[in-house]
């Protein structure tokens, strides 16, 4: 299919110039006046002229478009996540085409390949747990914790899982469960590292994975979270709102009040968090700073990339790595049964209380 909208030779004949000098105007190559490039660029726009992407990735040796490799689009994280990049790249000037690992390492792989086989200038990747990405032959910026090898940025996961921790602890709960899904994620591992970094001497934490059990017992099988409760764990920390309404779902339908029986919190804030009942309490990631900063990041490695160069460092840095969370104070989370402490907020430079009056 032909690109619409006039050619150059249409805006050289109007100019009575040749197509070259027009090129070249609008390009800011070659030695035409400043006078003549003005006129050049005025008539282009009255003529609603459009230039040729792959004209200008000729002359530039970049196609202006950014591949994102995402590890499962199907969880509701994620395409916030390829929002806040899209914002990102499209304030730079870039385009961004989006694939899906669904959580497989081989996926992940060939996703990579498309995107590299489709000539993009760089990729930002949320790479599948426990990975390692190398270097692809194109900047790439990484997205998935600090702790992670090559992370470019990413928000500080142990820090929010220490918020997390201390708004529980500060609310008087001794016994806390940490619910997560698989002991291999990176990202997990260090949400459940702040908490469990928080509660010393006098305090008990136990860490519940979910992918195993259900490996033994079925997919989407009972927690045993009753069974928690009767000994004596009154919070349960879950990894992710995901698995925060699985266990708020699991206490209520085993007709456990939360907050008033037991508590329970999440990761990520997602869309539905604020609007279940109880809503809830969690830990939230600025994907907004996180996306501004590995987008910005990848550009200037591009801009500073020799296409002659065959060894191209990936992935990229980022002069930021690490991006606090913040703590959202709702209803989900209380003080334990006949306990009632002093202080229920954690760091307040930190924290944001929705939702109304808190206990």
């Amino acid at each position: 299919m032909a690109r619409s909208g006039p050619k150059l030779t249409r805006i050289a004949r109007t100019l009575g110039v040749s197509a070259a000098t027009v090129s070249n105007a609008l390009s800011g190559k070659g030695r035409v006046s400043a006078e003549m490039v003005e006129k050049i660029r005025a008539t282009a726009a009255e003529l609603g002229y459009v230039p040729s992407q792959a004209g200008r990735a000729l002359r530039t040796g970049r196609t202006g478009v950014l591949g994102l490799v995402l590890p499962d689009i199907a969880n509701p994280l994620f395409p916030q996540i390829a929002q806040a990049i899209e914002l990102a790249a499209s304030s730079s000037g870039y385009g961004v085409l989006i694939a899906d690992s669904r959580g497989d390492v081989s996926t992940q792989t060939k996703a990579i390949e498309r995107l590299i086989d489709r000539d993009v200038d760089g990729l930002v990747i949320v790479p599948r747990r426990g990975t390692r990405i190398a270097d692809v032959g194109c900047p790439v910026a990484v997205i998935d914790t600090p702790s992670t090898p090559g992370n470019t940025v990413a928000a500080d996961h142990w820090g929010g899982g220490r918020q997390i921790a201390e708004h529980l602890k500060a609310l008087g709960h001794r016994r806390v469960l940490i619910i997560g899904n698989n002991p291999a994620s990176n990202v997990q591992n260090d949400r459940a590292g702040g908490i469990r970094s928080v509660f010393g001497e006098g305090y008990h934490t136990d860490t519940l994975w979910i992918e195993p059990l259900e490996k033994l017992a079925g997919k989407g099988c009972p927690l045993g979270l009753a069974e928690k409760v009767a000994e004596g764990y009154t919070a349960f920390a879950c990894i992710s709102d995901l698995h925060a309404l699985r266990a708020l779902t699991e206490l209520q339908r085993a007709g456990i009040n939360v907050p008033e029986k037991a508590s329970v919190t999440g990761f990520d804030d997602l869309i539905w968090s604020p609007v279940i009942t109880p809503a809830l309490t969690t830990a939230r990631m600025d994907m907004t700073e996180i996306a501004a900063i590995a987008v910005a990041a990848l550009v200037k490695a591009i801009s500073e990339r020799d296409p002659s160069d065959p060894a191209i460092g990936a992935p990229v840095t980022a002069e930021t790595s690490k991006v606090p969370m913040h703590l959202v104070i709702r209803q989900s989370a209380a003080a334990p049964p006949a306990f009632q402490p002093v202080h229920t907020t954690a760091t307040a430079a930190t924290s944001v209380t929705e939702g109304g009056p808190q206990p």
